[in-house]
């Protein structure tokens, strides 16, 4: 040993270092990370990506992998079908099962190839999210009230929602497609972006299989009622902040069609926990607060009637009205895509401060 490898006291160093010190890269503080390390940009790439693929293609004609997901889904439901939570809760779970493991290998393959990292997430982004169709079939549904053609208006209304449009005239068309515009652009929009922000691709279809499968099976029909709790439930569960979100970004995009961001958070507040559903009625109720609409009323769903309280304080929609909520859903969905991919950006693999225990040296 030289005299210039070991301490005053006799005890050798380590290229330098006095004995308990530890190393750092020149640059670096410790316990700090590299500048910009964690930050994930194939997420927020991805994100917009398939948000401007969605806005310029639309859903993918053939192939479809939520349509695929749904024939499958049935299939196993035919095997599976009970009238028992139990059985619906294992269906739920198979369906998940099958929806989430291809995403999972995927974003696994991924993870330190930023690239297809990216692809594949905008591809995601793309085939799960639909605000161009629903903007379309809104759109479809506002040309033939324009020519007051009510049977073809009629016949577009099942490609939005489940109610029965074969008594519905001209304003109870407008209205009914002014509410499912509003729910469908927290459900179709809002809520899968924000799940790829936190979760990636594996949120992003599990999302989509849960909402698919309420959709499915989430009815409170005498065959649904059991079997189809499990999906109900979690599907509440999985929209309850995107719901949230959803209708203060409405409120932010109240300017574009002429309303008042205020009076739209003052009819989410006041009028969105009076729906019988725990999400939907907070985007309604902001969508009717911004649009100056009152939604709600009677609305028959499988031969049942129901008698929904109303929300905001407005009048009663217009087919012209169809147009503004379509202006404002598009709103909406460019903000929730420029939010997401913030958060994207702004998250980090790993918590400051923290660091991967390794062996001594």
């Amino acid at each position: 040993m030289t005299p210039s490898s070991a301490s005053p006291g006799g005890r050798p160093r380590v290229n330098g270092a006095r004995p308990g010190t530890r190393l750092r890269r020149k640059g670096v503080r410790p316990g700090r990370r590299p500048r910009g390390a964690g930050r994930d940009w194939p997420l927020a790439a991805g994100l917009a990506a398939g948000v401007a693929l969605d806005a310029l293609i639309g859903d993918p004609r053939r192939g479809h992998p939520v349509a695929a997901f749904g024939r499958l889904a049935a299939g196993l439901e035919t095997r599976m079908y009970a009238d028992s939570r139990l059985r619906g809760a294992l269906h739920t779970g198979a369906c998940l099962a099958a929806a989430t493991g291809p995403a999972v290998a995927a974003h696994r393959l991924t993870r330190d190839r930023p690239l297809p990292r990216a692809a594949a997430l905008a591809a995601g982004v793309w085939a799960v999210t639909g605000a161009r169709s629903l903007r379309q079939t809104a759109e479809r549904a506002a040309l033939h009230l324009d020519t007051n053609d009510l049977a073809a208006a009629r016949a577009v209304l099942p490609g939005l929602c489940s109610r029965d449009p074969s008594q519905l005239g001209p304003k109870e068309l407008a209205r009914a497609v002014v509410e499912s515009v509003a729910e469908n652009t927290s459900d179709a929009a809002v809520a899968p972006l924000l799940w790829a922000a936190a979760a990636g691709l594996p949120g992003l279809a599990a999302y989509r299989a849960v909402n698919t499968l309420d959709a499915m099976v989430g009815y409170r029909s005498a065959r649904y009622r059991r079997f189809g709790w499990a999906a109900a439930r979690l599907d509440d569960v999985a929209n309850w902040a995107p719901a949230r979100l959803a209708a203060v970004l409405a409120a932010a995009c109240a300017p574009v069609v002429g309303g008042s961001p205020g009076g739209a958070l003052r009819a989410a507040r006041r009028d969105g926990g009076r729906h019988p559903s725990p999400n939907a009625g907070c985007p309604e109720a902001a969508f009717a607060g911004a649009l100056g609409l009152r939604l709600g009323g009677a609305s028959t769903y499988q031969g049942v009637t129901e008698s929904r309280p109303e929300l905001g304080s407005g009048r009663p929609p217009e087919p012209g009205d169809i147009r503004r909520a379509q202006r404002l859903s598009r709103a909406v969905t460019i903000a929730a895509a420029v939010l997401a991919a913030g958060l994207a950006l702004l998250g980090t693999r790993e918590r400051p401060g923290l660091r991967r225990r390794g062996p001594s040296r």
